[in-house]
C-alpha cells in the first residue's frame, strides 16, 4: 500500500530503530529473571524429590580411635599467688590405615516430580583396610602403656547418615563386630573393639554397606595408600574435588574409574591425637569431613576425590546462554528493516519495529516453556519456526510484498541456525559470533556507502 512522503532523515530512522531496541531490553531482562526463577524452582523441586533419600555424600574411614592417659598443667591465681597444678587428662589417638582398597558400585536412578527430575543413586561400598598400631609413640608424647586398648573404637564417617542402608557388615580380623551410630565428626557409624589381644599384630578390617545419595559421591582419603575403584552405568560422570582418577573409561553404557592416593599427597600423618574436649594437640587431626557440592570440596574440609552424576543437557543454562544473544536477533532484524526503509524506500514505523522486536523476545519465553516439557532441541526448533513464521507474515504486510518478507524470514532462520551452532560449540562461540558481526557490519557499510544520512527524502514503495 502506498505511503505518504517520509520527511525523516536516514539518521533519524537509525536513531528510531536504536531507541526501540533499547526499550526492548526491558522485556529481554525480564526473560533473564524468568529463567533464573524457573531454575530456582527446579532446584527446590530437586531438593523436594531427594528429601529423605540422602544428599551429596562424602565418605571417610575407617579409622581406629584409642583413648589414652596423659598429664597436663594449668596455672591459676589463689590468694593473689600464681599456682601451677598437674592434671590427669584423657586424650584420643587416631590411627589411620596403612592401606585401604575400596570398591564402589553406583546405581543411578532418575526420579521425577511434575516436569522436574533429579538424579539419585545407591552406592554399594565394600573394602578392606589394614592397620598397624604404632610401636613407639614418643614423638606424640604418649607414654608406653597409657593406651586404653580395651576402649578403642572403629569409626566410619558419612556426611549424610540418612542415606545409610540396613545391616552394614564390618569384621575385625575375621570376627564380626556390633555397630552403633556415630562416626567421624558425629556422623556415620562405629564399633567398640577390644584391641588388647591383638596389640602389636596387624589389624585387618573388612566392611560393606550401602549408601543412598543424590548427584555426588566423594571420598575423603586418610590412609597411607588409598585405592578407590568406582563403576556405574551412568554415561555422564564429572570427576572433581582435589584428586582426579589415575585411570578412567567413559562410554555410552557407563564408566569406571580408579583413584590412587598416598598420604604424602594428603599432607597428613597416619597418627594424630586430640583431647576429649576437642582441643587439638600438637600433632593435629585433619580437617573434618563435610558434605560437598557437586564437583568441589568445601573450603577448610578434608581433601576429597569426587564423582558427580550430571545431566548431559542443563536446559536452564542453555536457555540462559541463548537469551544473551537476544540483542543479536533484535539488531540483525532491525538492521534488515532499516535497509528496506533507507534503501528500499519502504517506510517502517516505530510500532512495527516494536511489534517485531516483541516477537523476537517472545521466542526465548517459548523456548523456556517448551524445553521444560519436551527438551531443549525440539523446543528450539518449534519456537524458532513459530517466531520466524509470525514475523515473516507480519513483515509481508509491513514491507508491501512477500518477496521482501521472505528475506526477513530467511534472515531469522539463518540467525536461529547460527545461534544453535553457537550454543553447541562453546569453545568457538566467541569466534563465530565475532566473525558474524564483522560480516554484518561490512555488508551494512557497503550497502550504505552512498547514503546521505542527513538528507530528507521522499519515499514510497520501491519497484
Amino acid at each position: 500500500m502506498p505511503r505518504e512522503d517520509d520527511q525523516r532523515t536516514p539518521a533519524f530512522k537509525l536513531f528510531l530503530a536504536i531507541m526501540v531496541g533499547l526499550i526492548l531490553t526491558i522485556p529481554l531482562f525480564s526473560v533473564w529473571l524468568l529463567v533464573y526463577d524457573r531454575q530456582t524452582q527446579q532446584q527446590e523441586a530437586t531438593n523436594s524429590i531427594t528429601a529423605g533419600w540422602g544428599g551429596p555424600q562424602t565418605i571417610a574411614g575407617p579409622v581406629i580411635v584409642i583413648p589414652y592417659a596423659t598429664t597436663g598443667s594449668e596455672t591459676v591465681i589463689e590468694n593473689g599467688q600464681s599456682v601451677t597444678r598437674t592434671l590427669n587428662l584423657t586424650r584420643k589417638l587416631t590411627v589411620a590405615p596403612t592401606t585401604i582398597a575400596l570398591d564402589t558400585n553406583l546405581r543411578p536412578e532418575l526420579r521425577k516430580r511434575s516436569i522436574y527430575e533429579a538424579v539419585v543413586f545407591q552406592a554399594e561400598i565394600g573394602g578392606r583396610a589394614k592397620f598397624a598400631l604404632p610401636a613407639d609413640l614418643g614423638h606424640l608424647a604418649i607414654a608406653p602403656g597409657s593406651l586404653y586398648l580395651n576402649r578403642a573404637e572403629l569409626r566410619f564417617a558419612v556426611s549424610d547418615p540418612r542415606g545409610l542402608g540396613q545391616n552394614p557388615q564390618v569384621s575385625v580380623n575375621g570376627a564380626p563386630v556390633t555397630l552403633q551410630p556415630g562416626g567421624g565428626d558425629g556422623r556415620g557409624f562405629m564399633a567398640p573393639v577390644d584391641l588388647t589381644a591383638i596389640a602389636g599384630k596387624p589389624i585387618d578390617v573388612a566392611f560393606s554397606y550401602t549408601l543412598r545419595g543424590n548427584n555426588t559421591v566423594a571420598l575423603a582419603p586418610q590412609a597411607g595408600e588409598t585405592k578407590w575403584s568406582v563403576r556405574s552405568p551412568w554415561p555422564n560422570p564429572s570427576f572433581g574435588g582435589d584428586f582426579l582418577p589415575q585411570q578412567s573409561k567413559v562410554a555410552s553404557n557407563g564408566f569406571n574409574a580408579t583413584f590412587e592416593i598416598g598420604n604424602l599427597a594428603l599432607g597428613q600423618p597416619l597418627f594424630w591425637s586430640a583431647d576429649t574436649g576437642g582441643n587439638v594437640a600438637d600433632n593435629a587431626a585433619p580437617p573434618p569431613v563435610k558434605p560437598i557440592s557437586a564437583g568441589a570440596s568445601t573450603p577448610g574440609a578434608a581433601p576429597v576425590a569426587s564423582i558427580s552424576l550430571i545431566q548431559p543437557v542443563d536446559l536452564y543454562s542453555q536457555v540462559n546462554r541463548a537469551t544473551k544473544y537476544g540483542f543479536l536477533f533484535i539488531g540483525f532484524t532491525f538492521l534488515a528493516l532499516l535497509m528496506f526503509d533507507v534503501i528500499g524506500g519502504v517506510r517502517v514505523s516505530a510500532v512495527e519495529y516494536l511489534l517485531m522486536g516483541a516477537a523476537l523476545v517472545l521466542f526465548f519465553v517459548l523456548l523456556l516453556a517448551f524445553a521444560e516439557v519436551i527438551g531443549f532441541g525440539p523446543a528450539y526448533v518449534l519456537a524458532s519456526l513459530a517466531i520466524a513464521g509470525l514475523n515473516t507474515a507480519y513483515s509481508a504486510a509491513v514491507l508491501g510484498n512477500w518477496r521482501r518478507a521472505a528475506l526477513i524470514g530467511a534472515l531469522l532462520i539463518a540467525l536461529y541456525a547460527v545461534l544453535y551452532i553457537l550454543l553447541s560449540l562453546e569453545a568457538y562461540s566467541l569466534l563465530i559470533g565475532s566473525l558474524l558481526l564483522f560480516a554484518a557490519l561490512a555488508g551494512v557499510m557497503y550497502a550504505t556507502r552512498r547514503i546521505d544520512w542527513g538528507a530528507r527524502r521522499s519515499s514510497g514503495p520501491s519497484a
